[in-house]
This record gives structure tokens, sequence and C-alpha cells, in this order.
């Protein structure tokens, strides 16, 4: 899978941010809109299959943002069990040229990290171009870290890093934790009180 963000670009458009209006995927009319950026700006091809994986078991990963009624950026996302852990995986991320370099792609990835996290994953992963600086600089920015070099991984020819994202542990209060202890005793000894 692909996610990126290329650093270079067609003319600007002026707008204020506060124009730029999000949904999580509401359903099969945004799908064409999200084929429709990826195919036009990642360097990978896409069946209507993967698509569909994608936006049909987690479309409350999958993000839009439109201005004035036209679609401008997208990222789609999946989670699930990986070895020990539950990782998020950003599969997708696109904002075209125009509207690129004014925040719209990190509010779309913090979107679907935010849930990601609530949901309960341990750390989010995804491929990024080697080559593509804006991409790489994006997700520095975010905290991912460079986890991998994949040799040759898209169909061009191009290396991608595999960049991860970890969630940190929550961290119990001591006191919370010893409360828990003594309350853990406490149930297991009136359990042995009852049983003899």
């Amino acid at each position: 899978m692909e996610a990126g963000v290329s650093g270079e670009g067609d003319e600007k458009v002026d707008f204020e941010l506060s124009e730029i209006k999000y949904v999580c995927y509401g359903g099969e009319h945004h799908l064409p809109l999200i084929m429709s950026l990826v195919d036009q700006e990642l360097s990978e091809p896409y069946s209507i299959f993967t698509y569909r994986y994608f936006v049909y078991l987690w479309p409350q990963l999958s993000f839009l943002a439109f201005h004035k009624e036209k679609c401008v950026g997208t990222v789609v996302c999946k989670m699930g069990g990986h070895r020990s852990t539950v990782r998020g995986y950003i599969a997708m991320l696109v904002v075209i040229k125009p509207y690129r370099g004014k925040g719209i792609a990190t509010e779309l990835v913090n979107r679907s990290i935010r849930v990601m996290q609530e949901s309960g994953c341990d750390e989010v992963a995804l491929e990024a171009e080697v080559t593509n600086k804006g991409a790489l600089a994006l997700y520095g920015r975010l905290g991912f870290i460079r986890a991998k070099r994949l040799f040759r991984y898209y169909l061009n020819g191009v290396d991608a890093f595999r960049l991860k994202l970890l969630f940190p542990r929550p961290q119990i209060h001591p006191t919370l934790l010893q409360a828990a202890q003594e309350n853990s005793i406490q149930i297991s000894s009136e359990t042995r009180k009852e049983s003899h």
C-alpha cells in the first residue's frame, strides 16, 4: 500500500482552513471520490476490491476533506491484530497538489490515528516511497519513525520506508496499582473462607 503527499505542486488555491470540511467515509457515494484522488495522485494502481476491502470493513478509519463541495483529500486505513499487538495501518493518503502544505494531510491522518488509538491500537504503520520527501517530513512531524527499508517495494521499482508510530502504554498510578492488588488479595481470601 502507499501513503504519501508529494512535496511538489501545481498552482496553489487561496482558501482558509476553516473552509475545509472533514467527513468520515459515509457510504458508496464517497467511493468514486476516493478512487479518483488515489488513482490520479499515487503511483500504485488499486482495484475496486482493494478500496472496498478498506472502506467496508473500517469505514470509521477513512476520512475525506472537502473544499466547497470538491473532494481535495482522503485517508484510507485499517486496523487488526499483528503479532501480539493491535496495529493500525494507513494504506492511502492523498491531498491534491493545489491544497498541499496547509495542514489538510496532517488533519486527515490525525483523525484516523485518534480513532485507532481510541479503538485500542498499540501502533500505526504505513509505507512511503523513500523519494517522497513531503510524506516523510509529514509523518516525521507526527512522530513516526523509520522502522525498515523495503527494497523495490513499489511496482515502479522504488524502495519504501516502513514507518511506525508507537502509542505509549498507559501508566497506572502507584496508589491505584496498590489498591487493585489489595482488593485482589482481599477477594481471594474471602473466596477461600467461603469454600471451607
